[in-house]
């Protein structure tokens, strides 16, 4: 007896030391290119991952944790299951943003983890590694002895990055935000204690290594922020409305959204980057013909400027008519209704634009035909768009929607969200999906950042979620030091709507707050410049019709593509420059911004194909003219060997139209 008590606990010993080999043994992927390589593993305090990047390791063992109402914390004595590394390529087209074909190539594996203990819960891990990132998320699977329905009440993962890196990053109060303001910057040891950090946020190491950290494909979730605590970064969930508890309520089997790092040597393949479209869904509006981006009227803007012709401007026909006018003139695709006098284009009781109890943007104001209108545009070819307010909105949503498509609006602006809880992510989905079915198309404001969703939804034209000329109208703090942390930040999660087209520049001396007629800062050449530099599906011309006509560099703004076909960063330098080149079918443009300071940006054209081309520059004006908004414009014969000098102003900027020579 004594010898087979022996040997049984000998068996189990040597079972329980398998089992723990096993569960502490680490599953490592790489990139295709081998260059990053991910480690997830388990210790006696649950789930960490390592990351390295040519062999420096960028984040160090990171727990990932993930907490329910019911069963509370996934850690019970965590056993990593069988795994088999694969890899995924996938060739697809997008009808907006920074390339219209993309080739996705990356490793994926699916780690199974399993409790020991507890409810002896099962959640998979899913890993991807592009050579520009890497992601991973919780796939949730159905299950035996869990309910159907499940509380996520915290998603606490770990970004415990090494070598105390530069952090550029929007710092927000709480989540009701409209994701708006200036960018701090300090190394992470000094970096405010929790404090919520809006994504994407940009990290830049030592030795030249940048990483970006953001999410993918936020769908029936919770928005992710940042936080440091207790010297670390943490996630944090966005809560549902009017408690602090509940952060996702899911029917499984359930996923996280993708957390996402891109991670490079070079600052400028993140802009490049196709990763988050990557990891989204493929289109699901099945006619896209109907969609068609181009840039748009936003008369708000500039205080709905017309001529002293116009004997009784106001929200009417002949008001919107000029400027719908003045597009078909100028190559302009939309004009957008949206107020007069401080009063929206629809019926509403409420002040300020927030909605009243009778608000119905489904009926124009008395005085404004939107039947007539839309049809007397649509003979000059013009699209008209409207802004609306969300929660006038999305309570009658349908019937809106329904009533818009007849009168043959082409899409909205909705405003005012302000929340990235759940509830929230799902009516914005919601609002998509019904937009499409009466061709629609949509542009978020007061939004929370993109996640690549376009490539499920391509009728979301753009999203703002950032500090932008708007403020102009009110304020000093857009400046060109502000203008150049979007690329290299909020840019990095798509489309940024951005109130462009301010044909009023002035240095900060010359600066004064106007609610009519703006001025922006910087040159003209910076602001001409920022149609290349964002990626933006709509840009807007936001600017009064006199502000341009005659003026220099106003046939830029009616060339410029506003999606493209290529997208190629020529040199970057964040906080400092940014030199971007993007082609539309055989045609480039390019455009360069720098921040307050003089600059020259010497590089060749190695971008282009073999050929010869023709060039036409606008350029900053000399520095010896006070007036911004001249510029100097002149045309030259290229190839992919020539060596250009972009010499940019203080806050300035310069574009290229280059064209083949056939």
């Amino acid at each position: 007896m004594l010898t087979l008590k022996k040997s049984a606990l000998l068996i189990f010993l040597l079972a329980f030391g398998q089992l723990n080999a096993l569960a502490k043994k680490p599953v490592t992927i790489t990139s295709p290119d081998a260059k990053i390589k991910f480690s997830l593993s388990t210790n006696a305090k649950g789930l960490y991952y390592k990351v390295f990047y040519k062999g420096v390791l960028m984040v160090d063992e990171s727990p990932l944790r993930i907490t329910f109402k019911e069963g509370g914390m996934f850690n019970h004595t965590l056993f990593i299951g069988a795994t088999k590394i694969e890899k995924l390529t996938e060739d697809y087209e997008l009808v907006t943003g920074k390339a219209s074909k993309v080739h996705s190539e990356c490793n994926r594996v699916i780690i199974p983890v399993t409790e020991q203990g507890g409810a002896k819960r099962t959640l998979n891990v899913e890993v991807r590694i592009f050579n520009d990132g890497a992601a991973f998320r919780y796939v949730i699977p159905k299950q035996k002895g869990w309910p159907a329905a499940v509380n996520i009440t915290d998603e606490v993962n770990s970004f415990n990055l090494t070598q105390n890196p530069k952090v550029t990053a929007l710092l927000r109060e709480n989540y009701t935000t409209s994701h708006e303001g200036i960018y701090t910057k300090t190394k992470l040891n000094d970096l405010k204690e929790d404090t919520l950090i809006d994504l994407p946020a940009l990290f830049e190491y030592p030795k030249g290594l940048y990483m970006a950290i953001t999410e993918a494909a936020l769908r029936d979730y919770a928005g992710m922020y940042l936080m440091k605590h207790n010297g670390a970064l943490q996630t944090r969930l966005s809560p549902l409305p009017r408690q602090t508890e509940l952060k996702v309520k899911a029917t499984l089997p359930h996923n996280s959204p993708w957390r996402v790092m891109m991670i490079s040597d070079k600052p400028g393949a993140f802009i490049e980057s196709n990763i988050l479209t990557n990891l989204n869904e493929p289109c699901k509006i099945k006619d896209l013909s109907w969609l068609k981006p181009g840039k748009t009227t936003f008369p708000w803007w500039n205080g709905d400027v017309v001529p002293d012709s116009i004997n009784a401007p106001g929200n009417n026909y002949v008001t919107n008519m000029y400027y719908v006018d003045f597009c078909a003139k100028y190559g302009i695709e939309y004009h957008s209704v949206v107020e007069y006098g401080l009063h929206e284009w629809y019926v509403n009781d409420g002040a300020g634009f927030q909605p009243g109890p009778n608000s119905d943007p489904s009926k124009a104001v008395p005085g404004l035909d939107m039947q007539q209108l839309c049809d007397s545009a649509a003979k000059k070819g013009v699209g008209i768009r409207v802004w609306v307010h969300f929660y006038a909105l999305y309570p009658k949503l349908d019937e809106t929607f329904a009533q818009y498509e007849k009168w043959g609006i082409k899409g909205l602006m909705c405003d005012f969200m302000d929340r990235d809880d759940q509830e929230m992510v799902n009516m914005q989905e919601e609002i998509l999906q019904k937009a499409a079915l009466h061709h629609l198309h949509i542009q978020f404001h007061g939004a929370y950042k993109p996640t690549g969703t376009s490539r499920t939804y391509p009728n979301e034209f753009t999203r703002e979620g950032t500090l932008n000329y708007e403020n102009d109208k009110w304020s000093d703090v857009v400046t060109p030091d502000a203008d150049i942390d979007i690329p290299f930040t909020r840019m990095l999660a798509g489309s940024t709507d951005y109130h462009l087209g301010g044909f009023h520049a002035a240095s900060a001396r010359q600066f004064k707050v106007h609610y009519t007629r703006p001025f922006v800062q910087g040159t003209r050449c910076h602001m001409l410049a920022m149609y290349v530099v964002l990626e933006n599906n709509l840009g807007m011309v936001c600017d009064d019709p006199q502000a341009y006509i005659n003026q220099p560099g106003f046939d830029f703004i009616q060339q410029v593509p506003t999606t493209w076909d290529e997208t190629r960063v020529i040199d970057a330098k964040p906080g400092k420059w940014l030199a971007i080149a993007r082609r539309k079918g055989n045609e480039w443009y390019v455009g360069a911004i720098t921040n307050h300071e003089v600059r020259t940006i010497t590089h060749t054209l190695d971008f282009l194909p073999d050929g010869k081309y023709t060039a036409e520059f606008y350029s900053d004006a000399p520095a010896t003219d006070p007036d911004l908004n001249h510029l100097t414009k002149g045309t030259k014969q290229l190839d992919k060997h020539t060596v250009i000098n972009m010499i940019l102003a203080a806050g300035g900027g310069q574009v290229i139209h280059i064209k083949p020579i056939k």
